[in-house]
């Protein structure tokens, strides 16, 4: 049982534990000490998101680091997906992303990359907990071994240009009118950069963050302002990504929300077509709706799930050989491009399906009728709700009344206290009955 990373990184409320200046600057000698590996200098480079404590936990970062004798490349505010690519364009040794994602600004986090890209497995992430909880003094570098750290020129054009390269070079978005919020966020700056060079005519929103609004009514998870800036504008879609840009999720020409698994049935679809696809389906989690699965099977694709986070979509696609995957909650990883979670290149997928077909975005986008799907999420202070026997009888009464006609799924959210609660069924009633049932259980034991 790890104790500070959950399925994301590590996270929690700034300057409280374990998202204190001094668990960031023993995280970082730890995490120097993992991934130093004979006696070259050794760099890690240093990624943030725009929140106020973001400043507080990369100077204590770079004092870890430079302690046990790495160099830190510091990127400044910056996308989750471009940390991970540049940590391999710049022969990184380790990358590091400080950002809670889809979080509030109050809440911070430390996310890892190791040098190919990917995010950390869960025994290297248990052998930096190991040495946190221990002593390094004796492993300090030399005086003469110290580490440096300074800041990279370009590396927000670096980005934009990769983002480009993975549409056809002929491909251009001239003549679609593209609203972007970015949350006041780590993509501020370089998303609509990217669209802009693409040709689309682009109105951002969610471009000035002040270290209080990232994620504050805007963004992937707060639609509303988007939705209604389409429509004002008539514009031809909407994107709205989180606060480290991992995430995307789409509006189309009439306000109306796009989620990730039709966008990630629009991909697959696409890339079926033109011979694109590594294998023949997608990889998602327990969380992506059924109809998604039916659709897919239509095709002749399959759905393969993996348990909630988009890490451990990433680790079934490499072990399977699939390149598309992601999550309902708009997390697309497209593998041939990048190793994880990409919001804007997900997003550039989808225009260039749109473009390709010349249909709108509520006809390109709409891909199967999902299936009636609740979720509720259960706050609790402490324990374990999900052991108590009432819940555990709760979880079996609700598995048999939804029987072969629908699904359950009843998990711990791997960032914040929760309890989430989801079922889905043909039958809605029946599926708002049950959540609540259990919802109800669970709250009671978790008081």
């Amino acid at each position: 049982m790890r104790k500070f990373f959950g399925t994301d990184g590590i996270r929690g409320q700034a300057n409280t534990h374990p998202m204190t200046a001094d668990m960031a600057l023993k995280v970082g000698m730890a995490a120097g000490l993992v991934f130093k590996n004979g006696g070259h200098r050794h760099r890690v480079v240093i990624g943030k998101d725009t929140r106020l404590s973001g400043y507080m936990i990369e100077y204590a970062l770079v004092a870890g680091f430079t302690s046990v004798g790495m160099d830190v490349l510091l990127l400044g505010p910056m996308p989750t997906p471009a940390v991970a690519m540049l940590t391999r364009s710049l022969r990184a040794d380790v990358g590091v992303m400080i950002s809670a994602s889809h979080n509030p600004f109050q809440d911070n986090g430390i996310k890892f990359f190791g040098p190919d890209g990917f995010k950390l497995s869960d025994a290297i992430e248990e052998r930096i907990e190991t040495l946190v909880e221990q002593d390094m003094s004796a492993k300090l570098a030399g005086v003469r071994d110290i580490g440096r750290a300074r800041r990279i020129d370009g590396a927000q054009q670096r980005y934009v240009e990769f983002a480009k390269r993975t549409l056809p070079r002929e491909m251009s978005l001239e003549g679609l009118r593209v609203v972007i919020d970015c949350a006041n966020g780590a993509a501020y700056k370089v998303a609509p950069e990217a669209l802009w060079e693409l040709g689309a005519e682009v109105i951002s929103i969610g471009v000035s963050p002040d270290g209080f609004n990232i994620n504050q009514d805007c963004g992937s998870t707060s639609t509303d302002t988007l939705s209604k800036k389409v429509r004002e504008l008539r514009a031809d879609i909407g994107i709205a990504l989180d606060g480290d840009a991992d995430r995307v999720i789409i509006v189309d020409e009439n306000g109306t929300v796009v989620d990730g698994d039709q966008l990630m049935a629009v991909v697959a679809q696409s890339w079926q077509a033109s011979n694109r696809l590594s294998s023949p389906g997608i990889v998602a989690t327990v969380m992506s709706n059924l109809g998604l699965e039916r659709y897919l099977n239509g095709l002749g694709l399959a759905l393969e799930r993996t348990k909630v986070g988009d890490r451990y979509v990433v680790e079934h696609m490499r072990a399977k050989g699939f390149n598309v995957g992601g999550e309902q909650s708009g997390h697309i990883v497209l593998s041939d491009f990048i190793t994880t979670g990409d919001g804007l290149i997900a997003a550039l997928q989808v225009l260039a399906c749109i473009k390709d077909q010349d249909r709108p975005v509520s006809e390109v986008c709409r891909r199967f009728e999902p299936v009636p799907q609740i979720l509720k999420n259960v706050r609790y202070k402490g324990g374990r709700p999900l052991e108590a026997e009432t819940v555990k009888s709760a979880i079996t009464d609700g598995e048999a009344r939804l029987g072969n006609a629908g699904r359950l799924v009843i998990r711990a959210s791997g960032t914040e206290p929760l309890i989430r609660v989801m079922a889905e069924g043909d039958d809605a009633d029946l599926v708002k009955q049950v959540v609540n049932d259990i919802a109800g259980v669970v709250a009671s034991t978790a008081a």
